[in-house]
């Protein structure tokens, strides 16, 4: 204070004094302080305000703010010193608390009111302005896109415009224009023609795909001339909010577009959407106890307990892993991660929304550098730009579109056949054929268990049915009681009924049972008076009634509108509870379409061509839902010839190679297959063979010029075998004989010794080979597969000792019979609206069996259902037509028998697909299943009875 005081006429001085907090802590000698501060403000004039520099709301989380603190700085508790809080003062303390502190300055009191009513700016004031387009200088924007749009529409119908498409592309111009968004759609427009001009694969999907705008600009590929596009659906008068059309790019090619776009439009105009990243439970395990010193293996068991996005982990869970509950610090890691789920943790990127805007974007939001680099991200997420209507162009990424190039670039260079999206033959018999048969894996959309498990029942044999297997398998459709009825009456065990020809009309396509989120908004238009405005709106409130409650109005509209065209009452309060039961999680027929055209291309390429699908599809990974092993096999299942890694024949991506059989060709497994191979490594080996093939191990080494280390990763993957034959162990041999070449004067005397010193002459040694599990086990470790024989068919004699059947012979036994099978573990999945059941897919020599796991026998198994990589498995068989499960009852970790394989007391390298929601994580919940309540962005103040102050900060954590 002594220091402060002569200076303190000089503002600047108090300025870089007191800049890096403005604040002073409590702390003793506060009261004279205080009184030496409130005099010379007094003398000079300065308003003087209190304040608590608040850190949380209650008192009871400081320990918690500690805990972050430490997690901040990445160190434990035991080392925060001085960073840890002194006391539990830093707390919103309500107006009689602040009274009571601080009594004889009742003025800076009441001063922090009148900060309040001055803090008058609003969010509104924001004056977004989209960027002009003027791709022609003579012509408006909506000029521009009229031309455009009739233009496209000469090229998707060669032979003459449909009369319904042109009225549908006349009423969206019209709409355009009176909204003002024909800049976004030319926006868009350009940046699909520029990744085509790159040969980019890209397909726009979701709402959008109701445009037939979209559809003639080449922007989505669903013909309105084959379904019924609902353009409010995508953007509505009445709402007028801005429109959102995502475009999905290859993923290994969009940074190529998402650059362009900073380019074109500018840096200072241009940036990505943030998204709050949020703890999850074993991420908060993981970060609250090494924060409170809990050694790393215990976190690890204890996150290795958690299943799902938010499942708590509690003191059971420790018990089972004979954890000492004793232990305070473990007591409070458990009670603090529970603390901690679902707060913020820290901002990222959006997968590729872009806001663009037409003046300086940091005059409007935060802007700050990505990770990534040239990247630049604003600190708003999608749901702020939403609330203040600013326009986001979605350029995102899919994998499958990526695996799709692939596979047609190679069908082009091996088999002359130039295909795309929209030149693959329609309405194949023989496609969907396989598909009814649910021989769908590796595809797209449809080789979930669930989807699987629908597809024989459905029985796909038109692109429509199709549509409709992509989007039944949904919350929406399950949650809302759609399902059973559907598939009732698509077998002919339930009658379709319609009360009136416009229902039909709407409903006809799914046999009355509103499966798609146009399908309700055309029951409110068709039976109930609503216009399409309304109608959206009407959605949007199903969408939210969780939250907000605000379907009830909607909804007595709806019945009284049905009620007046002459529906009973009764089917009017029917037809409302089933929307609104699927409601909040609808699904839009536009986007299901997309996907299902994306998973016919696929499946057609499967049937038509199995060795290009594999062969694309390996080189797409880590991608889909099932690992290499599982796609190899299946392959190899529809009679594909894969060999193996090879030194001398494979590249880095997998290859076709011709076979005896014409028209067929081998899959020849590349070097990326190679675990630890680098491709720096893989590409001078492909180089330095270019004219002559490697004769040895030294010969490679030498005209390649790789390190002994890559050399060592080839060996491990048995890549020397096809072409030098050489097995691991002598392939491992020959490289700890590598030696730099020495000088020729050296080398001529090293010569002339081992001339007359036989001794010096390194004799050949004879290695063991390995057995044959051990080539297995070597091949799943070091290639994540294995072109030999199948690990279980080395314990099947063991097994059948133990009644253990295979899963062949479990999938083709009679319903309601009780038996045991094993097998590894490739797929768990609990999907949210199982209401806690797990699927859990083995496989073994035979083939696959689909499990069932309900709740208490996941809890009772848990360790051995997250645990094990072999799964031993007691139940009933179910079998519902073509669909068959086995309902486990009892589950044994089979693990240790496993392990036997290789013969060496190691575990068992098995790889999993993303599908397996364990190792891969399971999907976040859609937050609008999430209980209602203040979000942990938000801060509630009820001393000020303010309902909520939206707190929007830089640092989460």
């Amino acid at each position: 204070m002594e220091q402060l005081i002569p200076g303190f006429l000089d503002l600047d001085f108090v300025e870089e004094i007191c800049a890096p907090r403005r604040t002073l802590r409590r702390r003793p000698n506060d009261q004279l302080r205080l009184h030496q501060l409130s005099n010379m403000a007094a003398a000079m004039g300065v308003a003087t305000v209190v304040t608590s520099d608040v850190l949380f709301h209650v008192p009871e989380r400081r320990i918690l703010q500690d805990v972050v603190t430490c997690i901040r700085h990445n160190i434990t508790i035991d080392d925060a010193g001085f960073r840890r809080e002194r006391h539990a003062d830093r707390y919103l303390k309500p107006p009689e608390e602040m009274a009571r502190l601080f009594p004889r300055y009742p003025e800076a009191l009441a001063r922090t009111l009148e900060i309040i009513e001055r803090c008058r700016f609003s969010l509104d004031e924001l004056a977004y302005q989209y960027p002009e387009e003027r791709a022609h200088p003579d012509l408006t924007p909506q000029q521009t896109l009229a031309q455009l749009t009739w233009e496209g529409a000469a090229w998707r119908y060669p032979e003459g415009l449909p009369p319904k498409v042109k009225a549908t592309l006349e009423h969206e111009l019209r709409l355009i224009e009176r909204l003002d968004y024909a800049p976004y759609f030319l926006t868009v427009n350009s940046i699909v023609r520029f990744a085509r001009s790159k040969d980019i694969l890209c397909q726009g999907r979701g709402s959008a795909a109701n445009t037939s705008v979209c559809y003639v600009l080449g922007i989505t590929s669903i013909d309105p001339d084959r379904n019924a596009p609902l353009f409010e659906r995508f953007v509505s008068e009445e709402r007028r909010e801005p429109p959102d059309i995502d475009v999905d790019f290859e993923h290994e090619r969009r940074e190529i577009v998402m650059q362009w776009v900073f380019e074109t439009y500018g840096r200072d105009h241009a940036a990505l959407c943030s998204t709050v990243i949020r703890y999850r439970s074993k991420g908060a395990i993981r970060d609250v106890g090494k924060a409170l010193g809990l050694p790393e293996d215990m976190t690890k068991m204890l996150s290795s307990q958690v299943w799902g996005w938010g499942e708590d982990v509690g003191e059971k869970h420790a018990e089972e892993l004979n954890l000492n509950l004793g232990d305070r610090r473990l007591r409070l890691t458990l009670e603090l991660a529970r603390q901690l789920m679902r707060a913020p943790r820290h901002l990222s990127q959006h997968p590729g929304g872009f806001v663009l805007t037409r003046d300086r974007l940091d005059e409007l939001v935060p802007i700050e550098p990505a990770a990534m680099v040239d990247r630049q991200v604003i600190e708003w997420d999608k749901d702020d730009i939403d609330i203040l209507k600013f326009m986001k162009v979605d350029c995102l990424a899919l994998g499958m579109l990526s695996c799709m190039k692939r596979g047609f670039d190679l069908l082009a260079e091996h088999k002359g056949i130039n295909l795309d999206l929209a030149t693959i033959p329609p309405e194949d018999p023989r496609t969907y054929a396989m598909i009814r048969k649910a021989d769908t894996l590796g595809t797209f959309q449809i080789e979930s268990r669930a989807q699987m498990s629908m597809l024989p029942r459905i029985k796909p044999r038109t692109f429509y049915d199709l549509v409709i297997e992509v989007a039944i398998v949904r919350p929406g459709p399950i949650q809302g009681d759609m399902v059973h009825p559907y598939l009732r009456r698509r077998e002919g065990k339930e009658k379709v009924d319609f009360p009136k020809p416009e229902l039909e009309a709407v409903l006809g396509k799914t046999l009355g049972v509103p499966l798609f989120q146009e399908q309700a908004m055309r029951v409110a238009i068709e039976c109930a008076g609503f216009t399409a405005g309304e109608a959206d709106q009407l959605r949007r409130a199903m969408a939210t009634f969780k939250h907000t409650g605000g379907v009830s109005k909607f909804g007595q509209k709806l019945i009284t509108g049905m009620v007046a065209n002459g529906y009973e009452q009764e089917f009017a309060e029917k037809t409302f509870k089933q929307l609104e039961g699927f409601g909040s999680y609808g699904f839009p027929e536009s986007h299901a379409a997309s996907f299902a055209l994306i998973a016919y291309a696929w499946s057609w390429l499967k049937c038509w061509h199995p060795d290009v699908f594999c062969a694309a599809l390996l080189n797409a990974q880590p991608m889909g839902f099932y690992a290499p092993a599982q796609i190899v096999r299946d392959a190899r299942d529809h009679g594909v010839v894969v060999r193996p890694v090879c030194v001398n024949a494979s590249r880095w991506d997998c290859m076709l190679e011709p076979t005896v059989d014409d028209g067929r060709f081998a899959v020849r497994l590349g070097l990326r297959m190679v675990k630890g191979l680098a491709n720096a490594d893989a590409a001078k080996i492909v180089t330095a063979r270019a004219d002559e093939p490697f004769a040895s191990v030294d010969d490679l080494w030498r005209r390649a010029n790789v390190p002994a280390a890559s050399l060592v990763e080839l060996a491990e993957a048995d890549a020397f075998q096809p072409s030098l034959q050489l097995a691991r162990r002598e392939a491992l041999w020959a490289i700890k004989a590598l030696r730099d070449e020495p000088l020729p004067l050296f080398a001529a005397a090293s010569e002339r010794e081992k001339a007359t010193v036989p001794e010096l002459d390194e004799p050949a040694v004879e290695l063991r080979p390995m057995t044959a599990g051990g080539e297995v086990v070597e091949d799943y470790g070091h290639v994540g597969l294995t072109l030999r024989t199948h690990p279980l068919s080395f314990l099947r004699s063991d097994l059948l000792k133990r009644r253990i059947v295979t899963c062949r012979e479990a999938m083709q036994s009679r319903d309601g019979k009780w038996l045991e099978a094993a097998g590894l573990v490739l797929v768990r999945q609990r999907p949210g609206s199982a209401r806690g059941v797990m699927f859990i897919t083995i496989e073994d020599e035979t083939g696959i069996a689909n499990l069932v796991v309900w709740t208490k026998v996941f809890e009772k198994h848990r360790r051995a259902v997250l645990g094990a990589g072999m799964l031993g498995v007691y139940g009933r068989i179910q079998r519902k037509g073509e669909v068959v499960h086995l309902v486990a009852h009892r589950l044994t970790d089979l693990s240790g028998e496993l392990r036997s394989v290789g013969e060496r007391d190691q575990a068992f390298a098995l790889p999993h697909g993303r599908g397996d929601e364990f190792h891969h994580g399971s999907p976040a919940p859609d937050p609008r299943g999430l209980p209602k309540g203040p979000r942990p962005r938000d801060i509630v103040d009820p001393y000020l009875h303010l309902d909520e102050i939206r707190v929007k900060t830089r640092d989460f954590r």
